[in-house]
Order: C-alpha cells, then sequence, then structure tokens
C-alpha cells in the first residue's frame, strides 16, 4: 500500500503535494494545527484523507502523535516551516525558539520517530523540504538560516546513516515560492516557483530517488556563487 504522510500540509506546497499524491494512488494523512482549513480543503478537492493535528514545536506529542497514526507511512513528507520576524528574534527569545524549534528541533523530532517505524518496516522514503536560507546565512535570516542549515545537514546526515537500511532521504531545496509565508515580499518571478510546480518537481525527483534537488536549476546557481564570495566581502553586503 502506498500511503503519505504530509506534515505541514495546511501549508501552500503542503496541499499541493496532497494533490499529486492523492492523482498518483496514495493513501493521504494530512497533518496540521489548522485542521479545520485542512477539512475543508479535502471536502473542496473531494479527497480521501485523514486529517490529524499536529504541532511541530510540541515535541512531547510527536511520539503520540506517531503511534496513533491509522497506518504507517511508506512517504513521509516535512513540509512546514515558520520564517518568523528576524529583528524581534534578535530581542524576542520566544520568537528565536519558535523559529528553531519549528524549522529544527521539531523537524528531527518527528523526522527520527519515522525513521524508526521504517527501520521496522525495512523500508521508506523521507522528504524534507529545507531552504536556500541554509546555504550560507545571512543578516536578514539569521534564525531562520540557522534552523534550515542544521535541518539541510540532519537530512545529509541521515541520508548517509540509512543509505543501506533500504530507506531513501531526499533533501528539497526550493528557493522562493509564491506562498503565504513569503506573501509579503517581493521577489523576482525569474527565482519564484509555484507551489503547484514544487510539489510536482518533488515527485518527480521522488521517483528518481535524488538525493539533494534544488526545485529551479537558476537556485544551483545563484547559491554557488553567494558560497564563493570570500567572507570579508560578503558580511559586508546588505543581504
Amino acid at each position: 500500500m502506498k500511503n503519505v504522510l504530509l506534515l505541514g500540509a495546511n501549508s501552500d506546497v503542503g496541499k499541493a503535494l496532497a494533490k499529486v499524491y492523492a492523482q498518483s494512488g496514495y493513501t493521504l494523512t494530512l497533518a496540521s494545527r489548522s485542521t479545520t482549513e485542512l477539512q475543508q480543503f479535502v471536502a473542496q478537492n473531494n479527497l480521501e484523507a485523514t486529517v490529524l493535528f499536529f504541532d511541530a514545536t510540541d515535541l512531547d506529542s510527536h511520539v503520540a502523535f506517531y503511534e496513533q497514526l491509522p497506518e504507517k507511512p511508506s512517504v513521509v513528507v516535512c513540509a512546514f516551516g515558520y520564517l518568523g520576524d528576524n529583528l524581534l528574534a534578535n530581542t524576542s527569545e520566544k520568537e528565536r525558539n519558535t523559529i528553531l524549534t519549528t524549522n529544527f528541533n521539531g523537524a528531527v523530532s518527528i523526522l527520527s520517530i519515522a525513521v524508526e517505524a521504517m527501520k521496522k518496516q525495512g523500508k521508506g522514503i523521507i522528504i524534507g523540504i529545507s531552504s536556500v536560507a541554509g546555504d550560507r546565512g545571512k543578516g536578514s535570516t539569521v534564525y531562520y538560516g540557522a534552523a534550515k542549515a542544521g535541518f539541510t545537514a540532519y537530512l545529509s546526515g541521515l541520508r548517509n546513516q540509512l543509505a543501506h537500511q533500504n530507506i531513501h532521504v531526499m533533501s528539497v531545496i526550493p528557493g522562493y515560492i509564491s506562498s503565504k509565508m513569503i506573501a509579503h515580499l517581493s521577489t523576482p518571478s525569474f527565482l519564484t516557483s509555484s507551489p503547484e510546480h514544487v510539489a510536482q518537481q518533488i515527485y518527480k525527483a521522488q521517483q528518481r530517488k535524488s538525493n539533494v534537488i534544488y526545485v529551479s536549476a537558476i537556485w544551483r546557481l545563484v547559491m554557488c556563487v553567494i558560497k564563493i564570495i570570500p567572507e570579508f566581502i560578503f558580511k559586508k553586503l546588505k543581504l
């Protein structure tokens, strides 16, 4: 049975992925803090899905959440994230912790639980949606970038650890997505992907068993350039 657990399914990419997986014959389990909105989405799109409450920041609830799943998934996608307010996080411990816990601790917590279950099943696929912000830290996204850098490294380490255990780990680096997360920002159209495009690319890459994908090839080039800028120059840039 092909079944997928979408964590952060109320995100724009999460919803687009739900449609892609449904069209591909997967059984859907959609998890988010916004279950009412998710249930409306399921009804409006005539999807068959189990909708569950999940809070990435409530680490103590993760084991119980996974144990109560109607069936253990063959694919787990971590699609949640929180950009947060970088300026506020400079002075607010609460905002810093929310950014760091959502994007790193919460993701590592639930995926580690999923991995242990997959080891017992003898197979599985983990897909983590990280960010170009994790490729090199910049002043405008200090905490978000740090958390995503950690998440990218975690996925890489997990992929190495599980390479001989029939569990595939895929890292997704999408760049800008025209979604509610960055709705307040003005981003160049040639660097911005639609949630539908991201979802299609993720599913195609899963079928190929890709290890790391940049959703748009141009972002791989952009980040290659950014990463080779000498630090004494980079630190002076307003990024």
